[in-house]
């Protein structure tokens, strides 16, 4: 993967910056997606901002050798504290980390965000605390995906602010346009966790140390939604 080949994922995060934005990628990594969409003239300006060093240097790197300095500006900064007022963001990426730790990025940095931008969010897993945060702060959910690349099953959320959207429990957890759409990805994706989980349930029987009564409930209820979602 390049700036001039995106992942599969990318790509589909890509799909989903609006034409024209100024976009804020957060955790930019090597920076290939702003400089990709700049390079197709898909947006007009973009911040990538990277809170560790290495990162933040290779960024820096493929910037300036797409000659792209004067429209993307590198940060080295923690979350959300790339953006500035100035910078009048439209659309805010941040990919490839847990659900909580974007969840966390989003609420610390909430004062940088101006109330207009749209979320472009693919987490890691730990999707039900972040559609969680979008539901608390009005956010509503425009889009889902649900792709495998490398084995993995990524999702996708695309939120933007709205009146208050309310989300059933069970929406929070599957997602509640995946939910609707009960795609084939979707169904395959619950029959591979499945399996985990009720070997899972199972073992927690047989541990040698009592596990937390609201532990197994939780797991329980989960096996329970999904086997509904599958019959």
């Amino acid at each position: 993967m390049n700036e001039h080949t995106l992942s599969l994922r990318l790509e589909r995060v890509a799909a989903h910056v609006p034409a024209g934005a100024r976009l804020a990628d957060i955790g930019s990594d090597h920076g290939y997606l702003p400089v990709a969409l700049l390079r197709r003239g898909a947006i007009v300006a973009a911040v990538a901002g990277e809170v560790a060093l290495t990162p933040f240097r290779a960024a820096e790197r493929t910037v300036a050798d797409n000659d792209l300095g004067d429209q993307i500006s590198v940060r080295l900064a923690d979350g959300l504290a790339a953006i500035e007022a100035q910078d009048g963001i439209t659309a805010i990426s941040i990919c490839g980390m847990g659900g909580e730790t974007i969840r966390d990025i989003l609420d610390n940095g909430k004062a940088r965000l101006s109330g207009r931008e749209r979320l472009i969010l693919q987490p890691n897993g730990g999707e039900p605390p972040l559609r969680q945060w979008l539901m608390d702060n009005d956010y509503r959910i425009l889009a889902e995906e649900l792709l495998r690349e490398n084995r993995f099953d990524y999702e996708i959320i695309v939120a933007e602010p709205a009146t208050r959207q309310p989300y059933s429990a069970e929406e929070l957890y599957f997602g509640p346009l995946l939910l609707q759409a009960r795609s084939p990805q979707l169904l395959a994706k619950w029959q591979r966790r499945l399996r985990h989980k009720q070997r899972t349930l199972a073992s927690f029987a047989h541990a040698q140390q009592a596990v937390p009564e609201d532990k197994v409930q939780d797991l329980a209820r989960e096996v329970r939604w999904i086997s509904e979602l599958l019959a």
